[in-house]
């Protein structure tokens, strides 16, 4: 029940405040909770205060000297056929010309 629970809120934590997998990963590992997390959305007269996504990295890079990054998810159609991405590059109006125009 109370991971149920836990999961809910780190999902509203993800909403509010706009979070990705990965900045929710760092701020787990700061030890932060998605109450803390909300509790620091920057209010329009908190000009000053940086973004929940921004601080959460800025706090984990002075901790540890790196940030996480997510990788982007490859297709099924990718990874079937890896081909589709090399597409030869065909120019109507420059063929087998040396100079370019800029």
């Amino acid at each position: 029940m109370a991971s149920k629970r836990n999961s809910q809120a780190w999902a509203e934590a993800k909403k509010r405040c706009r979070l990705n997998e990965a900045d929710i990963q760092m701020a787990k590992e700061l030890g932060m909770t998605p109450k803390s997390l909300i509790k620091n959305i920057p209010t329009p007269n908190q000009q000053w205060k940086a973004p929940v996504k921004v601080w959460i990295r800025d706090l984990y890079e002075e901790k540890f000297n790196r940030v996480l990054t997510v990788r982007p998810t490859v297709s099924e159609e990718l990874k079937r056929n890896p081909k589709v991405l090399e597409k030869p590059i065909v120019s109507e109006r420059w063929d087998d010309e040396e100079d370019l125009p800029f």
